[in-house]
């Protein structure tokens, strides 16, 4: 798990994250268990730790990118961009980049949806790391995932709720070979499956 592999099972910082994430039941819709990240954001000693976590694990993996999907990825991607000297690469939802993009549609639960990337916003062979905050049919992060792959990226990517990132590591060499994702959803073939829990 990454917590045990990264030393920081026990670490008193994950408690802390944990507990400034607010919980609010039944929304957006009855039976979910909405995980509020705008309370961890509040908690400046809570939102520094968990950006911490993530620098000390990509701080020497010579990460170039950090690509945030919208609308969650925007508020941790910066500053982990920042912290490991990596540009920042927004993943937008369809019409709010100005210049021309490359596109991917993903399929929603009752229909689709597209995520864009400005063209020259990153390069072939760069190394980059996708944050989002939330997998729930995996769509959106497959979507990103197709869009930094078809670029031919070495990826590295973290998502789930701000507590169980899944980091999956794709060399520049495998040529995204779909596989079944534990989500059953459709992902991409994938050589390292660490997860951060409590």
């Amino acid at each position: 798990m990454f917590a045990e592999e990264n030393g920081l099972k026990g670490d008193p910082r994950l408690q802390a994250i944990s507990q400034a994430i607010r919980v609010v039941p039944h929304f957006p819709k009855h039976g979910i268990m909405f995980q509020d990240i705008t309370t961890l954001l509040l908690d400046h000693k809570a939102f520094k730790d968990t950006v911490d976590i993530f620098v000390d694990r990509y701080r020497d993996m010579h990460i170039s990118v950090v690509a945030g999907i919208e609308a969650r990825g925007f508020m941790f991607g910066p500053s982990i961009a920042l912290g490991i000297g990596a540009k920042f690469v927004p993943l937008r939802k369809p019409r709010k980049l100005p210049g021309e993009v490359i596109s991917e549609k993903y399929a929603l639960e009752y229909g689709t949806d597209c995520l864009e990337l400005h063209v020259g916003a990153a390069q072939p062979g760069e190394r980059a790391i996708i944050i989002d905050d939330l997998v729930a049919t995996g769509g959106t992060l497959s979507a990103g995932v197709k869009l930094l792959g078809d670029l031919f990226f070495s990826l590295f990517l973290g998502w789930g709720r701000v507590l169980l990132f899944v980091y999956i590591f794709f060399p520049s060499f495998i040529s995204l070979v779909i596989v079944q994702c534990m989500w059953s959803q459709l992902c991409y073939i994938y050589c390292g499956f660490l997860q951060l829990v409590l």
